[in-house]
């Protein structure tokens, strides 16, 4: 069982490695992916919301990261019924995520370029690792 909770514990610090550079990363999408004159062109409101939202969603996942690097190994261990409620509450955070990434964006983003596929899979993968590491932190026996 030890061996268990070590392992799911280093799991957990892995993900909460990922979502540190996830919420870094997002901060700077706009600069990466180029979108300035695309922001340029939205309504003023738009704009402020897009900005606020990516600073909210990058403090979200900074907190996330936070919290399971520092009680990693007691959310393995589920000694405490509030580390099985923030490993389900992040598992179905990124489970979204990862449904969202699949079915909800158009492919005509990314099919038919290589880049772009390549990146969408990577994200998928990402996103639905972190659901399935924080989804059997919660609900292991």
């Amino acid at each position: 069982m030890k061996a268990l909770n070590l392992e799911l514990t280093l799991w957990l610090q892995t993900a909460a490695a990922f979502q540190l550079a996830v919420a870094i990363l997002n901060l700077f999408l706009v600069r990466i992916l180029d979108w300035k004159e695309e922001l340029a062109r939205l309504p003023l409101l738009i704009r402020e919301v897009f900005r606020v939202h990516s600073w909210f969603i990058s403090l979200t996942l900074f907190i996330f990261a936070t919290m399971t690097w520092r009680f990693a190994g007691e959310i393995a261990r589920a000694s405490d019924p509030f580390g099985r409620w923030l490993a389900t509450g992040v598992g179905i955070f990124w489970g979204t995520r990862f449904v969202l990434q699949f079915a909800y964006y158009s492919s005509s983003h990314w099919r038919g370029r290589l880049d772009r596929t390549l990146i969408h899979l990577a994200l998928l993968l990402t996103y639905g690792g972190l659901a399935a590491v924080y989804l059997t932190a919660a609900f292991r026996v």
